[in-house]
């Protein structure tokens, strides 16, 4: 009992997603000591569901968020794991399949309302007792509530996505972690060198093309739709560790985590073309553009957010329906690069 409360008081102090998703696969894998314990997130891309590990924990190791070197991929399909997609489409509480060697996995969907965009997935190596699934089942219940809170506080109330007020936290934590990064030499000491192709974190900025053309034309009802959709489409395009918000209006910024400028310019365009080739309802085509920028801790919120608005200004007025690296902007001279300003005031 004391490890249960533990672990309840340990989820409910969260104020973040990324931990709260690490704290309840943490309790499950302690307290029904289960070989394996996953978060997993359900995406809709093109009417077809996927499944993709969010956190997970072994037994004897820690818990921690996936990585998935693959940008391009969304996921296993869903039908991969019938019993969980028979448990999707008819919205029951819980599924559990076993192995020929009889181990057990069960999946418990987070409902909210209709909808299930989270999963946990228990394996164990035989079928649980009841008991012990009454008490996952209530770590459960504590666990969509508080995402539930979560999601009132964070997110935009007409896309889903993570709103304006959040992105300040998401990217004082990102730049916190990139301090960790090797610092600036000290005067007289040799330049450290980087390798070309090293891990970054990434600021980037979308703008729907011509918005309030498809306002004035199709009416404000349809221009939610279009937003509604847009943000379907980033929750489906970008990695499951990155982070989207609406940032207002027609405007949208993605905090993309630890990846190379090449494979943040493939997660961004595949996100752009997937937008140009969606059918959107009476309006028909719509399309994006990007301005996007490496994060460095020793720069301030509003240069690094600057710096991404200066590449997306270029991209709109050069054409539109594109995505542009700030840096390559200025090496090209294409664009002046921006002064510092430290002093300056973003929140």
């Amino acid at each position: 009992m004391d490890s249960l409360l533990k672990h309840m008081v340990d989820m409910t102090g969260h104020r973040d997603h990324t931990m709260l998703d690490i704290s309840v696969i943490s309790a499950v894998q302690e307290l029904a000591g289960a070989s394996q314990t996953r978060v997993l997130t359900i995406v809709s891309v093109r009417g077809k569901k996927f499944v993709r590990s969010r956190a997970i924990i072994c037994a004897g190791e820690a818990a921690r968020m996936e990585d998935h070197p693959d940008a391009n991929s969304v996921g296993d399909p869903i039908e991969s794991f019938p019993e969980l997609n028979t448990c999707i489409i008819e919205q029951t509480a819980s599924a559990t399949a076993l192995s020929h060697d009889g181990r057990s996995t069960l999946w418990l969907p987070i409902w909210i309302g209709d909808k299930a965009d989270t999963c946990l997935e228990i394996v164990h190596n035989s079928p649980y007792h009841p008991d012990t699934i009454q008490v996952i089942g209530g770590i459960v219940s504590v666990y969509r509530n508080f995402q539930n809170l979560l999601d009132y506080s964070e997110r935009d109330s007409l896309t889903g996505l993570l709103n304006r007020k959040t992105f300040d936290d998401q990217l004082t934590k990102m730049l916190q972690a990139s301090t960790a990064e090797p610092e600036a030499p000290l005067p007289g000491q040799p330049e450290r060198r980087q390798p070309a192709d090293e891990n970054k974190q990434w600021l980037a900025v979308v703008d729907v093309d011509h918005f309030k053309a498809v306002n004035d034309k199709f009416g404000h009802l349809y221009g939610d739709e279009v937003l509604i959709l847009i943000a379907n489409l980033m929750t489906s395009s970008f990695r499951s560790q990155d982070r989207v918000f609406r940032f207002g209006g027609e405007e949208f910024v993605v905090l993309l985590r630890s990846t190379t400028l090449d494979n943040a310019q493939k997660i961004i365009d595949r996100f752009r073309t997937n937008v140009e080739s969606h059918v959107f309802p009476q309006v028909g085509q719509v399309t994006v553009s990007v301005g996007f920028v490496s994060i460095s801790p020793y720069e301030s919120p509003v240069n690094i957010l600057g710096r991404a608005d200066q590449a997306l200004y270029y991209a709109k007025s050069h054409g539109r329906n594109q995505a542009c690296h700030y840096d390559q902007l200025v090496s090209g001279g294409m664009l002046e690069a921006a002064a510092s300003n430290d002093t300056a005031e973003f929140f």
